[in-house]
């Protein structure tokens, strides 16, 4: 199990689909979370080969705008956050 365990937090939920046309449809969890066109598209494909890779998950969570925005320290100490 350990081996499993250690597993679970490189998959974030993102996988992709290159489309005809040179599109990518980037998908989390099952929904449609960006398309990425043109250059940006065939970027995306050069560097993420393998959908389920740690590097690739990050990089489609990166594109998609869903990961840590650096924030999450300071909504600790915020008021309506304290107890």
């Amino acid at each position: 199990m350990p081996a499993e365990q250690s597993e679970q937090p490189e998959d974030l939920g993102f996988r992709y689909r290159a489309r005809k046309g040179g599109e990518v449809g980037v998908t989390h969890r099952g929904r449609l979370a960006a398309t990425l066109r043109g250059n940006q598209a065939a970027e995306f494909l050069a560097e993420a080969r393998d959908p389920t890779d740690p590097v690739a998950q990050q990089l489609m969570a990166r594109l998609t705008g869903n990961y840590k925005r650096g924030n999450e320290r300071l909504a600790s100490s915020h008021p309506r956050n304290r107890r």
